[in-house]
């Protein structure tokens, strides 16, 4: 049986046995990549820290539960958090990730099952084709449900679903069909509503998935990432924020394609949706759109060995940010593959892997 993996935080201090008290205060949390978490046990988390705002920044805060977050006057409790009477400060209530939007403030878990937004870009997997409907494994405690009526009609056809397009379900997604849907609804029992009504989600191909813990996955402005440092024009990412990765051959926009066979123009979203012509916008980030005709394929294109081997380099960098507990980010990633490309020997991805981290390690600490 293989050895349990290492926690990827340090704890500084020591525990008396005798007295049960902490001889020294644990300072600060460090991952062992070497970035800080930039905690204080016996202090409130300064507000500098809190304003910071740098989406490329791979430090995290953390804290642990008892710990003041925030004053209650300047910030709003949100959750993982509550407020001391005594202080009228904002608590953690568990030991978690902080994190803030505006002004309201919330904690997060280290470990435990994607929860769900209205907005979320998701990857999933199709479990079961139902009436009407599909049923997804998001990584939810229950698996999502996409309605026929959230999907595109092959083609671009713009028309009311009919009995006859219930017949042909499986046409459109299949068992075992992995897809990139936005979270369109989330219910009060906790169940998860999808959509593709948009030409950047539906079926995927041409890659590999990457199954990650969701707390490594960071909101980004767009999940939709092309590391172009890559040879052959680059690798294609879709960072599901439920900790699913796609990481693909990267596909160049066709004009004709995304017209179709029949002539239609593009559905892909309403027109304040749309951005320029090769791209559209919305909740999960811009992105550029599939072909019309091939929203629902499930013909491979060729794909290079030098994008193979980028794509094995993307999912090797993927498995060694997990192990050592380091955010996703697309800085931080591209620096890790175009550094990986590098290298000629691909048999030893342990080897490979530890390489990818000292080289981001030596990266923030310079």
């Amino acid at each position: 049986m293989a050895a349990p993996s290492p926690s990827p935080f340090c704890i500084r201090g020591t525990f008396n046995l005798s007295t049960n008290k902490t001889q020294r205060a644990a300072s600060s949390y460090t991952y062992k990549s070497g970035c800080s978490a930039r905690y204080s046990q016996d202090a409130r988390i300064p507000d500098h820290i809190l304003e910071e705002d740098d989406e490329d920044d791979e430090q995290v805060i953390l804290t642990m539960p008892g710990q003041g977050v925030a004053p209650s006057t300047q910030y709003m409790r949100g959750h993982g958090c509550y407020i001391d009477p005594s202080s009228s400060e904002i608590v953690s209530s568990m030991s978690g990730i902080v994190e803030r939007v505006n002004k309201l403030i919330s904690v997060r878990p280290i470990r435990t099952r994607y929860r769900a937004e209205v907005g979320d870009l998701v990857v999933g997997r199709i479990m079961e084709v139902q009436s009407r409907r599909w049923k997804v494994d998001i990584g939810t405690t229950t698996d999502a449900s996409l309605q026929l009526s959230s999907v595109n009609l092959p083609g671009g056809v713009q028309r009311k679903k009919l009995e006859s397009d219930e017949l042909q379900m499986r046409m459109f997604f299949q068992e075992g069909d992995l897809v990139v849907a936005e979270v369109q609804s989330v219910f009060q029992d906790g169940s998860v509503g999808l959509h593709t009504r948009s030409l950047r989600y539906g079926k995927l191909r041409n890659g590999a998935l990457a199954v990650i813990p969701p707390v490594l996955v960071r909101r980004h402005k767009s999940h939709f990432i092309t590391l172009d440092k890559l040879p052959e024009h680059g690798i294609d990412l879709l960072l599901g924020l439920n900790g699913y990765v796609w990481v693909s051959k990267h596909i160049d926009f066709d004009v004709a394609k995304a017209e179709g066979e029949g002539g239609h123009h593009s559905v892909a979203a309403p027109p304040a949706m749309q951005v320029g012509a090769n791209e559209s916008v919305g909740l999960g980030g811009r992105g550029v759109a599939m072909d019309i005709d091939g929203v629902y394929s499930d013909v491979n294109e060729p794909i290079s060995t030098e994008t193979r081997r980028s794509i094995t380099i993307v999912c090797i960098a993927l498995a060694a940010f997990v192990h050592h507990g380091i955010t996703v980010t697309e800085s931080s990633l591209e620096r890790a593959c175009a550094w990986g490309i590098e290298q000629a020997d691909l048999s030893d991805p342990i080897t490979l892997a530890h390489s990818m981290i000292h080289m981001i390690r030596r990266h923030n600490n310079a």
